[in-house]
């Protein structure tokens, strides 16, 4: 699964999830893509099931593109903790999404084969999405 090598610090501040997204809102590699229409995290294990999916159903055939990374650490306290005592451990990283967000490309594959791969990949992930087609692709 990913996550980053090593990180400055171990644990973050929650923040927030408000606006657009400013930088990977435009297809830069393939010709089809999912792109988020609305905010949220995505785990580091809902992106790699989304990305097992894609795969099968495209038979390894064309390629892909993974446009978000999990930096986030997300933490939690143990289950019938008292409050207090700190901040709890680390339990998975996650990517913050913003509307406009590309969440995946691909190419190399026919238009139908490339939607349906998407559309098995959108049903992986907690966020809204939609399919997007580069211009003058049949």
């Amino acid at each position: 699964m990913l996550m980053p090598k090593r990180v400055k610090w171990r644990k973050q501040h929650t923040g927030r999830m408000t606006g657009q997204a400013l930088r990977g809102s435009t297809l830069a590699y393939g010709d089809f893509a999912l792109q988020a229409t609305e905010c949220g995290r995505i785990t580091s294990r809902q992106i790699e099931a989304a990305r097992i999916a894609m795969t099968r159903f495209t038979k390894r055939g064309g390629r892909t593109w993974i446009r978000i990374f999990p930096h986030k650490p997300i933490t939690k306290k143990p289950a019938e903790v008292r409050m207090g005592s700190g901040k709890g451990n680390v339990e998975y990283w996650a990517a913050i999404v913003k509307p406009g967000r590309i969440i995946f490309e691909m190419e190399g594959v026919p238009k139908g084969v490339a939607v349906e791969a998407l559309r098995l990949a959108k049903h992986k992930l907690p966020v809204k999405t939609k399919t997007i087609v580069r211009e003058g692709v049949n």
